[in-house]
């Protein structure tokens, strides 16, 4: 918890400049004391936090100093992803289509190669193709299981065409979410028509 709010911390400052202590205090949800000891945690970490006195004195990061968009967990990278490869036709119509595209890039760039490499996995294997919340399924987390873990999958599995599947990605779109199996990359399976499922233990290559 504390490591995500000093990281939080660093962001602030390294994006809107110098910065009170009152106003550190209420972007991060915390009392100024908290804030005093992050600083010094900041400083003994070898950051270049300055602290400045008098009326218009503040914290502020000194040297020009940048940081990469660090400290994401597994889960939050993958969500970044997501919503990354979400199209925003909304953004096309103000004309700031390119501009979005510019934006994403750059973002995706400005991380961390791990990081990165979890984002750009995530967005290729759930492509949101509608800006709009998905009934509820408890399948999908599931699927999404084991495409992440890249197990086997039976769908229909309590009936008499039972089929065997690869999962390698997911799709939304108008007919809500459909399974894209590397046995049979040419189509997509709407899980609709896929039943009741079973994710083994076995994993695909």
């Amino acid at each position: 918890m504390r490591a995500s709010r000093l990281l939080q911390m660093l962001l602030l400052l390294q994006n809107r400049g110098r910065l009170t202590t009152r106003q550190l205090a209420s972007e991060l949800e915390v009392a100024k004391r908290t804030v005093l000891r992050d600083v010094d945690a900041l400083t003994e970490a070898g950051l270049p936090v300055v602290v400045l006195r008098g009326a218009r004195g503040g914290i502020e990061l000194g040297f020009n100093y940048r940081t990469r968009l660090t400290g994401l967990s597994k889960d939050e990278a993958e969500a970044l992803g997501v919503m990354l490869g979400q199209p925003l036709p909304m953004l096309a119509d103000l004309g700031l289509g390119d501009a979005a595209i510019r934006a994403r890039a750059k973002l995706l760039e400005s991380l961390p190669d791990g990081v990165r490499e979890t984002a750009l996995r995530a967005r290729a294997q759930f492509r949101v193709g509608a800006a709009r919340t998905p009934p509820p399924d408890p399948r999908v987390e599931a699927l999404a299981t084991a495409i992440r873990e890249r197990r086997r999958v039976r769908i229909r599995a309590t009936g008499k065409s039972a089929r065997v599947v690869h999962p390698i990605a997911m799709t939304f779109g108008s007919r809500g979410w459909s399974l894209v199996d590397a046995l049979d990359e040419g189509r997509t399976i709407p899980l609709a028509e896929c039943g009741d499922i079973n994710v083994s233990a076995l994993r695909f290559t």
